[in-house]
């Protein structure tokens, strides 16, 4: 089993540094920024939605830990937003350590997550995964998330 223990702020100072990075990689990979304008589009974004680190309003940042071994797995970022005139929870970082994946954490920490929405009286989690993470979008729809948009990109060779 585990646990969604609140970040603490020099936890956050190293998710940060390291999940900036992390989302601009991810947004060249996806060919949505250019590699030089990448790290200053994720910076923006970061400090637009946490501006005042873990204590943000409205941001939920957890570590996972197994309860058992009190281990940090992974971690989980949540924001409470407001979607189609109800209150909504948009998931918008979600990452198991590499050693601990499929062990089963994945799947406990979103089962947790609907735990800590419902508390909030919120009845809708979205997110958003890029569509060349193939492993993610297996392990969101075991556990019932259902695709409700989608981009397609086509690169034409010139």
């Amino acid at each position: 089993m585990i646990q969604l223990v609140p970040m603490t702020d020099s936890e956050f100072q190293i998710y940060l540094k390291h999940s900036v990075e992390a989302y601009a990689q991810e947004h060249v990979k996806a060919g949505n920024w250019s590699p030089t304008e990448a790290l200053q589009k994720a910076e923006k974004e970061f400090q637009q939605l946490l501006p005042d680190g873990v204590a943000s309003t409205k941001q939920h940042l957890f570590t996972i830990e197994d309860s058992q071994t009190g281990e940090k797995v992974g971690l989980i970022w949540f924001a409470e937003r407001v979607q189609a005139s109800r209150p909504s929870a948009f998931i918008y970082d979600f990452l198991i350590y590499e050693e601990y994946r499929n062990k089963s954490y994945g799947k406990q920490a979103l089962i947790g997550l609907e735990e800590k929405v419902k508390e909030l009286g919120i009845e809708t989690i979205s997110l958003h995964v890029f569509g060349h993470n193939k492993i993610a979008i297996d392990l969101y729809q075991k556990v019932g998330y259902e695709i409700s948009d989608l981009h397609m990109t086509k690169k034409i060779i010139i």
